[in-house]
């Protein structure tokens, strides 16, 4: 008999980390939370010199300094002025193209964005299943440079210049490096790292040119760390994260179009057709502390990113902040880590369900069996 899951609780089952430190954010964090400690202690008869209100005051500059350092960063970052904001995203006036854009996050983006009149352009090699009459669907293998560059011809004489790129196309296949064929390898790359690559030749030109635009590239915590079964994955990944650190200083020092805007989104598990036959911890740990994300999460975040019209850098869930610092660790702190997210066994029972090419056949029913249960 197959041991059943237990049952989910219905207030813990969605208790984690990242909801612990957004109420933190909002209260012990909160340079407004924290101004009013040092003036309740003022007004309950503390002296100045008392070390209760010096030690609260001090934590509430502490507080608002990080905040101040963490907003001005940004501000820096996107020449942005101390006392003037920039003029709100017309989205009517918007032209978005997403590579991948039939399932996944980018079917959410694309369907969110429709139903506020964007037009948004899909580019797949399958259709998109979609009411919005609003979403232009074209044929494309977005890992070959020949159909990118006629495709992007076409949609330019018959929708405009795109002003909005969201590289969101991938692909895993989930072998040990040994049992990769060339023609995984290939593909891997081919669409998580050359199709950016040839999405940024085709619609950057006239971002360039107009000084404006935004791209989202849809890399990986993969990308900064090593995992067993994904040595194909994570090395494209690497490279579309360098391709974007790249790519924000060209368009700074060398195109002189600053205003060109780069968005960068590293994310953890996602509860996509790309990994749903990835075997993942049950433990309360594990839940707590590597939580998988929502594709709407995901979806909300790439918007709110595109509406404040800033160059970022979006980690999801929070422990992805971390990821890219693991490296810098002691052995046994990072060993820790891969064993608390058990990455290295996460993909032992993984099914190729998407992206299958027709050399692979269809996917096996076991696959969409336990798929599906």
């Amino acid at each position: 008999m197959e041991a059943r899951e237990p049952e989910p609780f219905p207030i813990f089952d969605s208790f984690d980390v990242d909801l612990l430190v957004k109420v933190l954010s909002h209260t012990a964090f909160s340079p407004f939370f924290t101004f009013f400690i040092p003036v309740f202690y003022y007004f309950q008869g503390a002296r100045w010199s008392s070390p209760v209100l010096v030690l609260s005051a001090g934590y509430y500059v502490a507080v608002s300094a990080f905040w101040f350092l963490k907003w001005y960063s940004q501000l820096y970052r996107n020449q942005g002025s101390l006392f003037f904001g920039h003029r709100p995203l017309d989205w009517h006036e918007q032209i978005v193209v997403i590579t991948g854009g039939s399932s996944g996050i980018g079917e959410l983006i694309a369907n969110t964005l429709a139903v506020r009149n964007v037009t948004v352009v899909v580019l797949d090699i399958n259709p998109i299943v979609t009411e919005n009459y609003n979403i232009c669907y074209y044929k494309c293998d977005v890992s070959k440079w020949e159909e990118v560059e006629a495709i992007s011809r076409q949609i330019v004489e018959e929708l405009g210049h795109p002003t909005i790129l969201v590289n969101n196309a991938g692909v895993v296949q989930g072998k040990r490096l040994l049992d990769l064929t060339p023609e995984d390898i290939q593909q891997t790359f081919g669409v998580n790292t050359l199709a950016h690559f040839w999405a940024l030749k085709a619609f950057l030109p006239e971002m360039i040119k107009q000084n404006a635009g935004h791209i989202v590239n849809v890399a990986s915590v993969a990308g900064y760390v090593g995992m067993a079964q994904m040595t194909d994955y994570c090395a494209s990944k690497a490279a579309l994260i360098s391709l974007h650190e790249s790519l924000r200083y060209e368009l700074d020092h060398q195109y002189r179009a600053p205003g060109v805007r780069t968005t960068l989104l590293v994310a953890g598990h996602v509860f996509t057709r790309l990994f749903s036959t990835v075997r993942l911890s049950q433990s309360w740990l594990y839940r707590f502390f590597v939580p998988s994300v929502p594709p709407v999460d995901v979806a909300k975040a790439v918007i709110a990113a595109l509406d404040d019209q800033h160059s970022r850098v979006l980690y999801l869930p929070f422990y992805a902040h971390f990821v890219p610092f693991l490296q810098l660790c002691p052995s046994f702190v990072r060993d820790f880590a891969q064993w608390l997210s058990g990455c290295d066994y996460a993909m032992e029972e993984f099914v190729k369900v998407s992206g299958r090419r027709a050399d692979e056949g269809p996917v096996p029913d076991i696959a969409v069996r336990n798929k599906d249960a």
